[in-house]
C-alpha cells in the first residue's frame, strides 16, 4: 500500500497534471530521473532512492499511446527494465556497437488489430463443391 505521504511528495514533485495522469493510467504517483526515449515515444525513467520503491520496480516505462501492451518496448528497453542490464541503451556501449546498420527498427506485435497479417490463397482450389447442372426440358 503507497502512503499518503509519498503520494503527496511525488505529486508535488511531478506536478498536479502528470500526476492526476499517472493515477489514471498506472495507479501510483512515481517519480524519477529521465533516462530515455525510444521510437516510439515512449519514456523510461528510474528511481533509485531505496526506501521509496518496492524492490525490482524502479524502473518504469511511461507509454505514449493510451491503448498500450508489452510488444510497444523494443529489446534492448525491455533488457534494461528486466534488470538484465545496468546500462540503459543510451549509455550501454555493448547495445550501441553491437546494433548492425542493416537492422530494421522494431515493429510492435499488431495481432487483433486492423494492421495484423492475414493470409490468403493464390491456388485454384482441387476440389470443387458440387454444382447440379439444370437443363430445360422441351415441351
Amino acid at each position: 500500500m503507497v502512503s499518503l505521504h509519498r503520494t503527496i511528495r511525488n505529486m508535488r514533485r511531478v506536478g498536479l497534471r502528470e500526476w492526476w495522469r499517472q493515477m489514471q493510467y498506472i495507479g501510483d504517483a512515481k517519480s524519477g530521473v529521465l533516462v530515455g526515449k525510444d521510437q516510439f515515444g515512449n519514456r523510461y525513467y528510474e528511481n533509485m532512492n531505496g526506501h521509496e520503491e518496492v524492490p525490482g520496480r524502479q524502473r518504469w516505462v511511461d507509454f505514449a499511446q493510451h491503448d498500450y501492451h508489452a510488444s510497444q518496448v523494443p529489446p534492448e528497453w525491455h533488457s534494461w527494465i528486466s534488470h538484465i542490464r545496468k546500462d540503459p541503451p543510451t549509455n550501454d556501449p555493448v547495445i550501441q556497437n553491437m546494433t548492425p546498420p542493416w537492422q530494421t527498427p522494431w515493429v510492435e506485435n499488431l495481432t487483433g488489430t486492423r494492421g495484423a497479417f492475414k493470409t490468403y490463397n493464390t491456388a485454384a482450389p482441387k476440389i470443387n463443391a458440387w454444382e447440379p447442372k439444370t437443363i430445360s426440358r422441351g415441351a
